[in-house]
């Protein structure tokens, strides 16, 4: 299968459902989470400006233990009481982080780093893990952002069976 990611346009909103219709056409038919995960982390990484790392950590039942990403090495596990990830997987609550550096606990795996978006990934009351971005900008993520990235996050829960 071939798949060509079109340029975004238009209002924030507007690029965020377009994003979201080429990740919808992209998992179609495809159950499995690691396959998924590492074409939404590539389609998402490419697509929206100021990233330098996203990606998904999974729950094992105890932590959370990295997945697929884009970006430079990552920290493996993460406690649940620990840093940005560890927050949203533990609350169930989309974690959207101004300034790492003014965030209690916060886990540095790329120093560069300096706000943070983390959507919880839960299917059937089961927590699955988390969909991790990072920038090195500081305020980089707003609310559109987040409403945007909570409905990728939901296209990847839809695609697992």
């Amino acid at each position: 299968m071939s798949f060509t990611s079109i340029p975004l346009t238009g209002s924030k909103p507007e690029q965020y459902a377009q994003l979201a219709a080429q990740a919808r056409a992209l998992l179609a038919g495809e159950p499995d989470r690691v396959a998924n995960a590492a074409n939404l982390a590539a389609l998402v990484y490419h697509a929206l400006p100021d990233l330098n790392w996203v990606g998904f950590y999974f729950h094992d039942g105890r932590e959370l233990v990295v997945g697929p990403f884009q970006g430079l090495p990552a920290c493996v596990r993460i406690p649940l009481d620990k840093g940005v990830c560890g927050a949203a997987a533990r609350t169930r609550q989309t974690q959207r982080v101004e300034d790492v550096e003014a965030f209690p606990g916060h886990i540095a795996c790329d120093a560069a780093s300096r706000s943070e978006l983390v959507v919880p990934l839960v299917k059937d009351d089961a927590l699955i893990g988390v969909f991790d971005l990072d920038s090195p900008r500081v305020g980089r993520f707003d609310a559109d952002d987040q409403r945007g990235l909570e409905a990728i996050a939901q296209v990847f829960v839809e695609a697992l069976r």
